[in-house]
C-alpha cells in the first residue's frame, strides 16, 4: 500500500506544479464555461496519453526515460526529437518556476527585509540550484510530505477565506477572442509523462496497478485545480493577478497572505527539484556529460533566460504546453502505434497535437 501512495503522491504532486497558479486568471480572461470545456477535453487527452505510454513502460521496463523509448520504438530520429523536447520542456518549466516562485518569495519577503524582485529571485534560485547539485536520495518522500503540506494549508486557506467568496465573481462574459488562451497552460498543468517510467518502478511486483495510479494520479490535480479557480476567482474576482495569489494581498489579512504565499512557494519548489533532478539526469546519464556541468546547465539556463527578458510567465507555460508537450503528446502516439497499429485513438488524438503547436506557434510569433 505504501508504494501505491508513494506513486500517486510522486505522479500528482510532480503535476501539481507551477500551472496552477495560471489558472484563475486565464478563467477570467475567458470565462468559466470555456476552462470547463478544456478540462473535459484535454483531461480526457491526457489520461489517455498516459494511459498509453504506461502500457508502453510494462512492456519494456528496461528504459526509463521518453528518450530511450522513443530510440527503442522509433530509431535514432525518435530519440533525438525525444532529447529535444524533453530538454526544452524541464527547461521551460523551471524558467516558469523561477518566474513564479521568485515572485512569491518577493512578496513575502520585500516588506520584511526589503530588497526587490531580482534579489529574492536569485536567492530562490540559490537553494534550489544546491539541492539540484547535491540531490535527494528520495523524490517520493519530497513529494509526499509537499502533498500533504500542500493540502493541509489549501484547506486551512479555504477556511480562513471563505467568507471572502462571492459567487458572482465567477461568472462574467464569454470571451471567445482568446478562446485557444487555455489550450497551452491547462496542458501544461495536466501533465506528467516524464514521470510514468519511474511510477511503475515505484510500484515493483505491483506494476498491474499502473494504469490505476495514473488514472487517479490525474483525477487528483484536475479536482485540485478547479476547487482553486473556485477558492481564488470567488475571492480577487476582476483583480485575480497572473499568478493568482499575489492579487490576493488586497482581502487578505498579513497572517493569511503570508501562508497563502508560502503555499505558492512550496508548490513551485517540490516540482522544480524534482524536474531539475530529472534533468540532471538526463544530461548526466543519458548524454554522459559531466555531472557538474549536466547541473550548471539545468539550473542556470533558465537563470540566463529570466535575466534575458524570457519571464512573462503565461507565454513561457503556454510554449511549454502547447508546443513541447505537444510534441511528447506525438512520439507516445506514434510509439504505441508499433505495438498496437489498429488503434482508433491514434488519428483523434494525433489531430489535437498538430493543431495545438501550429495554433500555438502562430499565438506565439504574434
Amino acid at each position: 500500500m505504501r508504494k501505491i501512495i508513494y506513486a500517486v503522491a510522486t505522479l500528482s504532486g510532480t503535476i501539481i506544479g507551477v500551472g496552477l497558479f495560471s489558472l484563475p486568471y486565464i478563467t477570467l480572461q475567458v470565462g468559466l464555461p470555456v476552462v470547463l470545456f478544456y478540462f473535459l477535453v484535454l483531461g480526457v487527452l491526457v489520461i489517455l496519453v498516459h494511459l498509453l505510454f504506461g502500457e508502453l513502460a510494462l512492456k519494456t521496463p528496461d528504459l526509463k526515460r521518453l528518450p530511450g523509448f522513443a530510440g527503442y520504438y522509433l530509431g535514432k530520429w525518435g530519440e533525438r526529437v525525444a532529447f529535444f523536447s524533453s530538454i526544452l520542456g524541464i527547461l521551460g518549466a523551471i524558467l516558469a518556476y523561477l518566474i513564479v516562485g521568485g515572485e512569491f518569495l518577493t512578496k513575502m519577503l520585500s516588506p520584511i527585509f526589503g530588497f526587490g524582485n531580482i534579489f529574492w529571485t536569485l536567492i530562490y534560485f540559490s537553494f534550489a540550484s544546491l539541492l539540484i547539485f547535491f540531490g535527494i536520495k528520495s523524490i517520493a518522500k519530497l513529494e509526499f510530505w509537499g502533498l500533504i503540506l500542500f493540502f493541509f494549508i489549501l484547506v486551512l486557506f479555504f477556511f480562513q477565506s471563505h467568507n471572502l467568496i462571492k459567487i458572482e465573481n465567477l461568472f462574467f462574459p464569454i470571451n471567445l477572442s482568446q478562446w485557444f488562451l487555455p489550450y497551452g497552460p491547462i496542458l501544461f498543468s495536466l501533465w506528467g509523462a516524464s514521470l510514468i517510467p519511474e511510477t511503475e518502478e515505484m510500484l515493483g511486483e505491483r506494476k498491474k496497478l499502473l494504469k490505476k495510479v495514473i488514472v487517479i494520479s490525474i483525477l487528483i490535480p484536475i479536482f485540485i485545480y478547479l476547487f482553486f479557480i473556485y477558492l481564488i476567482l470567488g475571492i480577487s474576482g476582476k483583480e485575480t493577478s497572473e499568478s493568482a495569489l499575489t492579487g490576493l494581498q488586497n482581502f487578505l489579512g498579513e497572517k493569511i497572505s503570508f501562508l497563502v504565499l508560502f503555499f505558492g512557494l512550496l508548490t513551485t519548489f517540490t516540482s522544480l527539484i524534482t524536474l531539475g533532478l530529472t534533468l540532471k539526469k538526463i544530461f548526466w546519464y543519458d548524454l554522459r556529460l559531466n555531472k557538474n556541468l549536466a547541473w550548471a546547465i539545468t539550473t542556470f539556463t533558465p537563470l540566463i533566460l529570466f535575466f534575458f527578458g524570457i519571464n512573462q510567465f503565461i507565454q513561457v507555460i503556454s510554449f511549454v504546453g502547447g508546443i513541447m508537450l505537444g510534441i511528447e503528446g506525438i512520439l507516445i502516439l506514434l510509439m504505441y502505434k508499433k505495438i498496437n497499429p489498429q488503434s482508433f485513438l491514434f488519428l483523434p488524438l494525433m489531430t489535437i497535437f498538430l493543431v495545438g503547436i501550429l495554433y500555438e506557434i502562430i499565438y506565439f510569433l504574434k
